[in-house]
């Protein structure tokens, strides 16, 4: 189909007739969440385990479109669950060609926008934009300001227009009325100021701010959605009530919650596949991995506030494999197949993740990081051979016996 170029075009095609003309983000994100539902095929690929905690809830608060909150620890797939809202989205929709703030064409808001229709009339430019283009995303940090999120006034466009400070013309717009006619997603919330707070809200609830002293009347249609570590409220900062009363859903995140879930979560995001032949990771191996985070989730020396990011296990693998891709290399060996003795070779990807109390601290996260590996170790050997009979074994340890692979030996040697 050929899409119109001009806004006389654009009025003989779905576009100009209801449903598609007035439609809101959020009512184009229900109906195309509708859609999916009804056809069965998944709304967030690559999101594993949350199909029976979490996507419920952000499907029951996109259904009544609500603005929404993901509250969760690090590493819980807050911000990729975000991004792709945009799946939601119609493939491409119409905009008033050169405008900054993705004006409809039969319901501009821009003085830009109206200007250009007055004097094009059906000849007014008509640009499309794709669903990727309408996802803005703004990583909260204490010194963001009004300007940066809504806008400021621009002298030199006043000047070379020589128009007054307080016309419109004159605004540059933030990032929030770039985002009109889309999604603004803000991670980490509770670390913006006050203030600037104070701006979101008055979008959400009045649809007009203030720039420089100036009203501006901007009814911004767009979906806001936000995520927050709970260890932020007390930590850096928190989010003022009115903001927080005018968030629709408020939905609380978490970790994988069995083993196996980690697991499948950790070999779908980790590099494996390098080139050359595939590597063959045993299954006791990726256990033991996964168990290093479940442990540590565990453990009273790691601080629970900050959590163990699910990244923990994924980096751990990745670098276990590339220990075991060394040795390859080295030994000339044609296949990489990693050990539980690669796995000590990683203990940079778990020092590097696990904020520590005092009692850690005194340790050190190196020997808290070998020891949370022999426990992980210990119970996958536990749960695979527990029914087994080790009573010869152990006394043939006990009277002396000892078995050493040493980590850069062939891997016939394991066998």
């Amino acid at each position: 189909m050929i899409e119109p170029r001009t806004l006389g075009d654009l009025r003989r095609t779905p576009w100009a007739e209801p449903p598609l003309r007035g439609r809101s983000v959020r009512d184009e994100i229900r109906n195309n969440l509708l859609i999916h539902i009804e056809s069965g095929a998944p709304l967030f690929p690559g999101i594993v385990g949350y199909e029976d905690t979490i996507l419920p809830h952000i499907v029951n608060a996109l259904l009544a479109r609500h603005h929404f909150i993901l509250l969760g620890l690090r590493g819980q797939a807050k911000s990729r669950i975000l991004r792709e809202l945009t799946g939601l989205l119609d493939e491409r929709i119409p905009i008033v060609a050169g405008s900054e703030v993705n004006d409809d064409p039969f319901e501009p808001i821009s003085k830009y926008a109206r200007e250009m229709l007055a004097e094009c009339g059906e000849a007014t430019p008509i640009a499309w934009l794709g669903r990727d283009q309408r996802y803005v995303e703004k990583l909260a940090t204490p010194d963001v300001t009004i300007a940066d999120l809504i806008g400021d006034v621009d002298p030199i466009k006043a000047a070379r227009g020589g128009h007054l400070l307080s016309d419109e013309l004159t605004m540059h717009f933030g990032l929030l009325p770039r985002a009109n006619r889309g999604i603004f997603a803000i991670n980490e919330l509770p670390d913006l100021s006050g203030k600037v707070q104070v701006g979101l809200f008055n979008i959400m609830q009045e649809g007009d701010v203030q720039i420089k002293g100036y009203p501006v009347r901007l009814p911004l249609d767009v979906l806001l959605a936000f995520t927050a570590n709970p260890e932020d409220y007390t930590a850096r900062g928190k989010i003022i009530t009115p903001l927080k009363d005018r968030i629709g859903s408020e939905i609380i995140t978490h970790y994988p919650r069995t083993v196996q879930l980690g697991m499948e979560i950790t070999v779908q995001e980790a590099w494996i596949s390098r080139g050359g032949a595939p590597p063959h990771i045993p299954d006791f191996v990726l256990e033991v991995i996964e168990r290093v985070a479940f442990e540590a989730r565990e453990d009273k020396r790691v601080d629970k506030r900050s959590g163990v990011s699910q990244r923990l296990p994924i980096s751990v693998l990745e670098n276990a494999l590339s220990n075991a891709e060394r040795r390859s290399v080295t030994l000339g060996e044609d296949r990489i197949v990693p050990r539980v003795s690669d796995i000590y070779a990683a203990v940079p990807s778990i020092t590097g993740k696990l904020e520590l109390e005092y009692e850690g601290e005194l340790q050190g996260g190196d020997v808290i990081a070998r020891e949370l590996i022999r426990r992980a170790a210990g119970k996958v050997m536990e749960e695979r051979m527990g029914g087994a009979d080790l009573a010869r074994i152990i006394a043939w340890f006990d009277q002396g016996g000892a078995l050493k692979v040493p980590g850069d030996e062939r891997s016939e040697l394991c066998h």
